[in-house]
């Protein structure tokens, strides 16, 4: 039986990269969204009266947004998009509730 296209693309030199590609982009998924956690930690233990400095509706974009590349993740069962989309919807939600909490509905 003739292979697919697909299928010659995962024997090929360049789909043994793409393999390894992707593992490290799970890295990557799982890693870049920690980068909010500073600001999560000055938001709820160091600097909370500063709340009002931060955009509510800039934090929630950025949840829905990664709400989005969440469920396009899950729909197209890819891990690095799910994975790291996931972890940042959850930070970004962080981010509004501490906004909402130390300095109200603001722009």
């Amino acid at each position: 039986m003739a292979e697919t296209i697909g299928q010659k693309f995962i024997k090929s030199n360049l789909g043994l990269v793409m393999k390894h590609f992707e593992g490290f982009m799970v890295f990557v998924g799982i890693l870049g969204p920690f980068a909010t956690l500073p600001q999560l930690v000055k938001l709820f233990f160091t600097h909370s009266q500063h709340a009002s400095g931060q955009s509510l509706l800039t934090w929630s974009l950025y949840a829905a947004l990664s709400l989005l590349w969440f469920i396009y993740g899950l729909i197209v069962k890819k891990l690095p998009i799910y994975v790291g989309n996931g972890i940042s919807m959850v930070l970004n939600l962080l981010m509004v509730l501490g906004i909402l909490i130390h300095a109200g509905v603001t722009f």
